[in-house]
């Protein structure tokens, strides 16, 4: 598949010039940890023999397919910045999948934007999509091409809140949670930190890292920011940046969005800080 790189301006398109052409990812089915739910999933996969580090990813509130494409649920019609990243990830050299949460339950077109009070539960960023991002914990570790303790969790804005939900110490998802039975490290861009910051003693297993935007019109990124302060009093390994007037969604390599500045330079720097992170929990050759 190829990306639009016309869309991509200035030093980010030289960055990201050489993800102009791939494959189309492939599509695969797995179980929700949920017990109940079949999940569709796409699988980027780097080149090379052998196993390989992981990351699962979750997409955000307007789900995983391009908006442009309404009612079209496939491969071809994820959007641009699921395509970026899982493209990234694969020619750094991890099997990649993200999730569609949304689509196996009746949702695949997503939610607007500040409709949160009205979305239903069963799309629950709290209860519902952190078993998904177990479900696909589980589904890589069935892969041969998988190193099974080498797996990254992965979210954006409301996905970046399931990834909250998901890496909380207290997770239900896994018995006795840790970074050798679940995810290894996780990183959230521009997700709403209020739920956790409002739970007594939360703590996250893993690594963590929050990328937030200043001028995010959708999420507050002072109390993600007030939230890792409180992580890290706790001694857990929480990192927070936030990129000074940059917007939310500042990843979304089309036009109306890099034609901001400060989303361009956020969107490059988190590529080379995403990866920097990953290789130092996902690649022990790395360290």
């Amino acid at each position: 598949m190829k990306m639009k790189t016309a869309l991509l301006i200035g030093p980010v398109a030289a960055l990201l010039s050489t993800l102009a052409c791939a494959a189309v990812p492939d599509t695969v089915r797995f179980a929700s940890a949920d017990g109940r739910t079949e999940l569709t999933g796409y699988v980027f996969k780097p080149a090379g023999d052998g196993a390989h580090p992981a990351i699962v990813m979750l997409h955000g509130r307007g789900g995983p397919y391009s908006s442009l494409r309404r009612g079209t649920h496939t491969a071809e019609t994820l959007t641009q910045r699921h395509l970026l990243w899982g493209q990234y990830w694969s020619a750094q050299g991890y099997v990649a999948v993200l999730v569609d949460s949304f689509g196996p339950r009746g949702y695949g077109d997503g939610f607007p934007k500040h409709s949160y009070s009205e979305r239903p539960a069963a799309v629950s960023e709290r209860t519902v999509r952190p078993l998904d991002a177990y479900g696909a914990l589980a589904y890589l570790r069935t892969r041969a091409d998988v190193v099974h303790d080498r797996i990254g969790l992965h979210g954006w804005s409301n996905g970046g809140m399931t990834l909250l939900s998901a890496m909380s110490a207290d997770t239900p998802a896994i018995e006795a949670a840790t970074s050798a039975r679940g995810f290894r490290a996780a990183l959230a861009q521009y997700p709403s930190c209020r739920t956790q910051m409002r739970e007594p003693g939360y703590k996250p297993y893993a690594p963590l890292l929050i990328l937030a935007a200043s001028e995010d019109d959708e999420v507050s990124p002072e109390v993600c920011r007030d939230f890792a302060a409180l992580q890290r009093a706790r001694g857990a390994p929480v990192e927070f940046v936030s990129y000074e007037g940059a917007q939310h969604s500042y990843d979304d390599p089309g036009k109306t969005k890099q034609a901001h500045e400060p989303n361009r330079a956020a969107l490059q720097d988190s590529l080379r800080r995403a990866e920097a992170f990953f290789a130092r929990h996902l690649k022990p050759e790395a360290k």
